[in-house]
């Protein structure tokens, strides 16, 4: 009876500490959404922000948060993927492999304005990028692949021995093995980790302040030239995004409806980062049951 008494103690305390965890979540996000959704409009969403009158928009600043999350996972996606089949198929007990997961572990442990200010004496300035969305871009690869990393080496460890020696069985080697063959089996996990990487990405703003710029100029949609600063697909121009718009607006204070641009903001890249979690979990399931049934 004792023991039953405390099972049933020790349930319901867990069970209160998840209800305190999800009711403070669902506060933050209540809170969030009914300040900010009043002031978000078709207008808000996508005309130009102002910097001294009221009424602007946030058109540019989600366009470049965007482009930005695209041109990072461009650049860190392939580099996660070797890195983690790397360390799941071919990586042996040793220095080396040692090495590569404890600076995988102090990259993953780094906060993001010393990423920020790395990015900034780096590609800023030593390669001499400037402030552009290149340099943002590299400076957030810094910071997001170490957890993409750890991802898919996850998801490969996760795929079962049997499959690994069904290839090699059928006379595939290593590599054909691990590229027909365990890779497509752990996609669901790794585009589930991409997807839930994006919303970190799309939602970072102190290592952009030192990167990417803290500017929006306005775009030229029919300027497809990549070098330069009004092409909407340039790289090497300034790229202010949403969260960098919202810490700009709130700390600078010019603009007359700052609470309610900031309010509205911060609903918006909230909703987005809402998106990019469920999505990544009910496509990750879509894809395990695709493959599964085929």
């Amino acid at each position: 009876m004792h023991a039953k008494r405390m099972d049933k103690i020790a349930t319901g305390v867990l069970y209160a500490i998840s209800g305190i965890i999800v009711a403070i979540l669902a506060s933050l996000i209540l809170y969030i959404l009914v300040r900010g959704l009043p002031h978000v409009s078709w207008h808000f969403l996508t005309g130009k922000s102002s910097s001294y009158q009221a009424g602007g928009g946030i058109g540019i600043q989600l366009y470049n948060s965007f482009f930005l999350l695209v041109i990072t996972l461009v650049i860190s996606f392939p580099l996660s993927l070797g890195a983690g089949i790397y360390l799941s198929e071919y990586a042996k007990k040793g220095r080396l492999t040692n090495l590569v997961r404890t600076c995988i572990e102090i990259l993953s442990s780094l906060p993001s304005v010393v990423v920020g200010l790395f990015g900034y004496l780096v590609f800023v300035v030593q390669f001499k990028y400037g402030f552009s969305i290149i340099s943002g871009a590299l400076a957030l690869t810094v910071f997001n692949l170490p957890q993409m990393t750890r991802n898919i080496e996850d998801s490969l460890q996760h795929v079962h021995h049997t499959q690994r020696e069904a290839g090699l069985a059928l006379g595939l080697s290593r590599w054909e093995t691990v590229i027909h063959v365990v890779v497509p089996e752990a996609l669901p996990s790794i585009i589930t980790g991409v997807v839930l990487a994006s919303g970190r990405i799309f939602g970072e703003a102190a290592a952009l302040i030192y990167t990417a710029g803290q500017s929006a100029p306005a775009l030229d949609w029919s300027n497809w030239n990549i070098f330069s600063v009004t092409s909407p697909i340039s790289i090497f121009r300034q790229a202010e995004t949403l969260a960098v718009h919202i810490w700009k607006v709130n700390s600078e204070g010019t603009i007359p409806d700052s609470i309610e641009v900031s309010a509205g903001s911060a609903a918006v890249l909230l909703i987005f980062i809402l998106i990019f979690n469920f999505g990544a979990r009910k496509l990750g399931s879509y894809l395990h049951k695709k493959l599964t049934s085929a």
